[in-house]
Formats: structure tokens, sequence, C-alpha cells
């Protein structure tokens, strides 16, 4: 039988390691990213943004100041709602091209943090969304997600990614019984679909009900206008039964000196700041009564 080199062998051994290398990168990024539902057009969108932040020199900018800027990026976007609920399994959904108030401000301060810490490729922007989307920053299906803004307030606060700034520029405590979403199943496709995670959800409902919330009364918000900075994230908090939050946006100081309210407002709009002040925009909604307030560090 003849007798193989050592070249030769080392040389085969080489082209089967990289074959299977190869073969290795290629399953890789499914692999990390099979829980996440985005589109090409998402990409190109979050690259466009970097290339904003590129572009007007950001990194260098205080992170209240980037998020204005990405914020502001995104006026004129379509409001589009439910788009998180893709699938019949819970992934880290991705819709840049429509949004409503939550994902508005949850993508801008995603591609904010990012922008600030360097780290700006798609796969880094999805690894934040899924860091501010889920309690403790890991998605664990459905019950996993912090559905509450009071929840997403205690979590980002207790990581020390943002602070709830509420009690300290005037808040006053708030006491009220969280149970719309289980109270509520037939409004949830999740719920509806999967009755196991009622409970989880009840159970996560008396949890936030236990703890000690502020909040800045509408009457009392011109009055603290001054404590609040552009770029801070705003939770509208209602008198709803069961409910918290019944909207979400980040405060801008237009040229009046007065805080505006940058959102997503409602189905059939898009992304605006208000013509009117925060405090006079949230006095025409008797629904509304209220704001918590979260500083990103």
């Amino acid at each position: 039988m003849k007798k193989i080199s050592k070249n030769v062998l080392f040389s085969f051994q080489l082209s089967t390691f990289v074959l299977r290398f190869s073969f290795f990168v290629f399953l890789f990024p499914f692999l990390i990213f099979s829980q996440a539902t985005y589109t090409q057009q998402d990409v190109d969108i979050c690259n466009s943004k970097f290339k904003l932040a590129v572009d007007a020199n950001l990194t260098q900018k205080p992170i209240n100041e980037i998020i204005i800027e990405i914020g502001k990026s995104f006026i004129g976007t379509e409001y589009v709602a439910n788009t998180l609920e893709k699938g019949e399994q819970e992934s880290v959904v991705v819709n840049l091209a429509g949004l409503d108030c939550y994902t508005f401000f949850e993508s801008t301060l995603a591609l904010s943090r990012c922008v600030k810490s360097g780290k700006t490729s798609f796969e880094d922007y999805l690894k934040e969304i899924e860091n501010l989307r889920y309690r403790g920053g890991k998605m664990n299906d459905y019950p996993s997600r912090l559905h509450y803004f009071s929840d997403w307030l205690f979590d980002m606060n207790k990581r020390e990614i943002g602070k709830d700034i509420t009690k300290s520029i005037g808040g006053e405590l708030i006491k009220k019984k969280i149970n719309f979403m289980s109270t509520h199943t037939d409004s949830y496709k999740r719920l509806t679909e999967n009755p196991m995670f009622i409970d989880q959800i009840a159970m996560t409902e008396r949890e936030i009900s236990g703890r000690d919330y502020y909040y800045i009364p509408q009457a009392k918000i011109k009055d603290v206008e001054s404590k609040i900075q552009s770029g801070d994230i705003i939770g509208i908090t209602t008198n709803v039964e069961g409910l918290d939050i019944a909207h979400t946006g980040i405060a801008i100081r237009m040229e009046d000196g007065r805080i505006h309210f940058m959102h997503a407002p409602i189905v059939g709009k898009k992304v605006q700041i208000t013509e009117k002040p925060l405090a006079d925009y949230i006095a025409g909604n008797k629904k509304q009564n209220g704001i918590m307030v979260l500083r990103a560090n």
C-alpha cells in the first residue's frame, strides 16, 4: 500500500477541519438567532440608524441626547399595533418599519445604548432588544416579557439600565391592583392559545401590585417640568381598572422651553412630537392621570 506523506496527511486533515468549521460558521448565526423574527428591511433600517450615529458623531454625546436624535429619526414612521405577536411561539420580534408606543421608545433606547457602547451590528441590536424587553434580560417564553411598564421600570431600575426618578422629582405614592391581562385574557392572543401562561401572568401582577410605585399627578406635571430632561422615558398612568400605564413615549424639550412628548400615538397616525406640552397633552385625556419617569444610564 502506498505510504501517505506527512504533508499530504496534514493537508487532508486541515481541509477536513476547514470544511467542518465552515459548516459550523454557516449554522452558527442560525443557532444564535433562531428565536428572533425580523426582515432584511429591519436590518437595513437598523444599519441606517447606526450610520446616522456615525455621521452625527453621536457616540461622544450623553445618552439622553443620543435618544433624542435616534427618536427624531423615526418621526413619520407608521403606527402598527401588535407587532410583537408574530408566530406561534415567543421570539425576539423586530419591526422597525412600523412601531407602536412601546416599540418606539424600546427601539430608540436599544439603538442608543448600542451607539453609546460602540456595539453597532444588527446582532448587537437584537441582543439589546432582548435585554430591554424581558425580565432579567433573558427571553424565557411569553410570561418573561415585561408586559407592564411599571414592571419594566422596576426591572430597568434594578439592573441599573436606567433610574426611576419619579419619586425624586416630586412623585407621590400610588397603590393599585394590577390584573388587566389576567382578567382580559381574550385580548391577548398568547394567553388565549396558551392558558397555562395565565397563572404566571397573574403571579407577576401580584408582585407588581405589592410594590411601591410613585407617579407625578396630572396637575403637577407642569410644576416638575424643569426636572425632566429631554430623552427621559415617560409612562403615562391611567385610571383604567387593573392597568398601570396607558401610553409611553420620550420627553423632549422644545423651543418654547416646555417638555413635549415624542411618541407613536395611535393606529392611523405616525411617530410625532406633540404640538402641546406634555402637561397639556395629558390634561386633554380623561383616562390619563399622571406620569412615571425613567432616566437612562
